[in-house]
């Protein structure tokens, strides 16, 4: 059996918590180094997953010449300069959503790629996420024929994170809209064919987050320091000729408690909306509606099936199963919307 590729994972007090198991699953990798700022986050991280090589530093964990794979789960103004490090000195990178905050970012990150030869994929995990890749099959197969428009959402009454690393813009870029949005556009615009978003026009607000006693049911009170948008909306139009229409949001006067989290996808021979599964036709010739719902998927965590694949990608030599390309469109997408929102114009993307 051949080596197993070895796994540095580079912030581990939060998302990477859902990445372990992958590489624990998985039968071309194991985890094997940890960083993380926080000592004690990383001895307590380190004992809980019988880790014992780590690094408060994380440019030494990168330096580790015995390391195949890292993993980025920092926040997200640290990924570009993480990233770029982790390629050029040889190693294959696994990088959390969003890739980088900005075009300017990630076509760096693309450059050093090139340069090192070695993979480079996003950690968008719901397009591993059973009901999304059932969905995704039937509309490779022509079930909803041309798709003309799209509408996706992730909207919380009261789920606004109060850490640093969501809420001030010098760690994270932004707020809900690159944060969920990132999520929900990456995931449409997959289901949809990677068309090449060509302009954007939309809006970043915060009338909620800074009223007197605003608060979030997961973690209390919203910290005076906040400093990035608490909903965002966006018009986009594709080469293609098709639109989308994105809705996210913290914070919203909104039914649910929870997470409303959808897509709605309008083709030329029926529509669909995810994650329901469910299928929306027209018989012209019967003059009937149909309604019907898909009943097959495959289970499993997403988060742990895309290290899963990325490490089988680095194994077999596969091509990356997010190339950095398509990130690059979705962060453009974002990047403009917050241009439009401050210029109050339609912004015309350069990709």
């Amino acid at each position: 059996m051949a080596k197993k590729l070895k796994v540095g994972v580079i912030g581990v007090g939060g998302i990477a918590g859902a990445h372990f198991p992958g590489w624990k699953d998985s039968p071309h990798a194991e985890l094997y180094a940890l960083s993380d700022v926080s000592a004690q986050v990383l001895a307590r991280v380190g004992a809980e997953q019988g880790v014992s090589l780590l690094y408060e530093d994380p440019y030494k964990l990168i330096a580790d010449e015995s390391i195949d794979i890292v993993d980025v789960c920092t926040p997200n103004m640290f990924h570009c300069p993480l990233t770029v490090a982790a390629l050029e000195a040889g190693r294959h990178v696994i990088c959390e959503k969003p890739l980088a905050p900005t075009p300017a970012d990630i076509r760096k990150m693309i450059e050093a790629r090139d340069k090192s030869g070695k993979l480079l994929m996003t950690a968008q995990h719901f397009r591993f996420q059973g009901e999304a890749r059932a969905l995704k099959a039937q509309m490779d197969a022509g079930m909803l024929g041309r798709i003309y428009h799209s509408r996706c959402w992730w909207i919380r009454r009261a789920g606004v994170p109060t850490t640093p690393g969501f809420i001030l813009k010098k760690n994270s870029g932004g707020g809900p809209c690159i944060d969920i949005g990132v999520h929900v556009l990456d995931l449409t615009m997959w289901m949809i064919g990677n068309p090449k978003p060509v302009s954007v026009c939309g809006t970043a607000t915060d009338f909620l987050a800074h009223r007197p006693g605003a608060f979030g049911d997961w973690a209390g009170r919203v910290p005076k320091e906040y400093n990035v948008e608490d909903f965002a909306a966006g018009f986009v139009r594709f080469d293609n000729g098709a639109t989308m229409v994105l809705e996210v949001s913290w914070m919203l006067n909104h039914p649910l408690t929870g997470d409303d989290l959808r897509v709605w996808l309008y083709g030329d021979k029926g529509g669909a909306l995810w994650p329901e599964n469910e299928v929306y036709t027209t018989d012209n010739k019967t003059q009937q509606h149909f309604n019907t719902k898909l009943q097959r998927h495959e289970g499993g965590a997403p988060h742990a099936k895309e290290c899963v694949e990325f490490a089988e990608c680095v194994a077999k030599g596969k091509p990356s199963p997010v190339p950095a390309e398509q990130s690059l469109h979705v962060i453009a997408v974002l990047d403009g919307l917050y241009t439009s929102s401050k210029t109050k114009k339609e912004v015309v993307l350069d990709l």
